[in-house]
C-alpha cells in the first residue's frame, strides 16, 4: 500500500502529496492543475489521476499568493429575487463551471453604492466581474472597466465590454402589434430612474410612436418588482390609454390583479405588454404578451468574452461588445382597443 493512501484520513492531501504519488515535483504539479497546458498530456493524466484518488481540493487563497490569480468571477445583479437574473446567473454559472472557474454572486439590491463598494472591497477575491444591469453610471463604469476587467449586461457604454439584450428592437415591434390591433395612444410604465435599459426602451417607444403617428406616454417611475403593480395599474387607468408597456414582466404582472380589482378586462378593456419573458409570464391570468430576450445566453456570452480576456490577454480580435436580438411573444394580455378609445393627436409625453 502507498504511504500515501491514509495520508487524507488525518489532514487533507497537498500538492507534495500528489507530486510524491504521481512522481513528479511539486511545481509541475502546480502548473498541471493551474495550467494544463505547460504540462505533457501523459505526466498531466498521471498527476489528475493521483489528485482524484487522493482527494486533493486545491487551495485557492494560495493559488492566488503565488499566481496572482484567484480561478474566482463575481457576478453582480441588482436584484437576486427577479426571475430575470435566474437566467443570467445560471448561464454565467453553468459557462464558469466548464472553465473550472467559482462564481461569486452579489446582490446589490438596486443601489449603486452597494454596487460600487461591493466591487471594491472584494477586488482581491475575483479576478474580473460581471455586472448584470449595472446601476453605476457610465463615467463611474468606464472608470472601474480601466481598473477591473469586467463585462456589463445589458448595458452599453464606451470602453466597456458589454453584451446587451435588444429589447428595444421588440418595444418597437410590442408598439406595430398594438398599432394593428386599433391602439392610439399608449403608455410607458417606466422603471427605475437609475435603469439604463429603462431609457432605452422609452426612447424606442417614443420613436415607433412618432412612426406610426400615435401618442406614447410616460408614467412612473416604478419600482422592478411585482408589489409596484398596484400603483402602476392605477396610474394607467389616469392616462386614459388603452395599452400599457411595462418596463418588466413583473410589473405587468402585478398590474393584473388590481385591474382585476378595479373592473377593467385584459384585453378587452385594456392591452398590457411585458418585457423579459421571465419564468411564469405565461402562466398568468391572462398569459402576458411579453418581449423574449435570451437572457441565460446572455449570461454565457459575457463570460466567454471576461474569460477570452483573462486567460487569452489583450487581442485585436476579442469582442469589445455583443448584442442579442429578442422578440414580441404575443400571448392574451393584448388584443383589440375597445372601440370607445379616445383619438390622439400623435403627440409623445414624458
Amino acid at each position: 500500500m502507498s504511504p500515501l493512501t491514509g495520508a487524507g484520513n488525518d489532514r487533507p492531501a497537498t500538492l507534495a502529496d500528489v507530486a510524491a504519488l504521481s512522481g513528479v515535483a511539486t511545481s509541475t504539479v502546480s502548473r498541471a492543475l493551474s495550467n494544463p497546458g505547460r504540462v505533457n498530456a501523459l505526466t498531466r493524466e498521471r498527476i489528475e489521476r493521483a489528485a482524484r484518488e487522493l482527494n486533493y481540493v486545491p487551495n485557492s487563497q494560495a493559488r492566488a499568493l503565488t499566481s496572482g490569480r484567484t480561478r474566482a468571477i463575481a457576478v453582480l445583479v441588482s436584484d437576486v429575487t427577479n426571475p430575470f437574473y435566474f437566467g443570467i446567473i445560471r448561464g454565467t454559472q453553468h459557462q464558469l463551471k466548464a472553465a473550472g472557474y467559482t462564481q461569486l454572486l452579489v446582490d446589490t439590491e438596486e443601489s449603486d453604492e452597494l454596487e460600487d463598494g461591493t466591487l471594491h472591497k472584494l477586488r482581491c477575491s475575483f479576478d474580473g466581474a460581471i455586472l448584470a444591469a449595472s446601476r453605476l453610471t457610465d463615467r463611474r463604469l468606464t472608470a472601474l472597466a480601466k481598473e477591473i476587467p469586467l463585462v456589463a449586461v445589458n448595458r452599453q457604454t464606451r470602453g466597456v465590454p458589454s453584451v446587451f439584450i435588444d429589447t428595444p428592437s421588440a418595444i418597437e415591434q410590442a408598439v406595430g402589434h398594438l398599432v394593428s390591433l386599433g391602439h392610439r395612444r399608449i403608455a410607458y410604465a417606466a422603471g427605475p430612474a437609475t435603469s439604463w435599459p429603462n431609457e432605452g426602451r422609452w426612447r424606442a417607444l417614443v420613436r415607433a410612436a412618432e412612426r406610426y403617428g400615435v401618442e406614447a406616454v410616460r408614467i412612473g417611475p416604478f419600482a422592478p418588482r411585482q408589489y409596484a403593480g398596484a400603483a402602476a395599474a392605477d396610474a394607467v387607468l389616469h392616462a386614459g390609454v388603452t395599452a400599457c408597456i411595462a418596463f418588466n414582466d413583473l410589473l405587468a404582472i402585478g398590474m393584473l390583479p388590481r385591474f382585476r380589482e378595479r373592473g377593467v378586462r385584459i384585453p378587452e378593456d385594456l392591452s398590457i405588454v411585458g418585457c423579459d419573458d421571465i419564468f411564469g409570464a405565461d402562466f398568468c391570468n391572462p398569459p402576458l404578451t411579453t418581449l423574449t430576450a435570451p437572457i441565460e445566453q446572455a449570461g454565457r456570452t459575457a463570460v466567454a468574452m471576461l474569460l477570452s480576456r483573462l486567460d487569452g490577454g489583450p487581442s485585436p480580435v476579442t469582442r469589445q461588445a455583443v448584442t442579442l436580438p429578442t422578440h414580441l411573444t404575443v400571448r392574451d394580455s393584448t388584443g383589440p382597443a375597445p372601440r370607445n378609445a379616445p383619438t390622439t393627436n400623435g403627440a409623445s409625453t414624458a
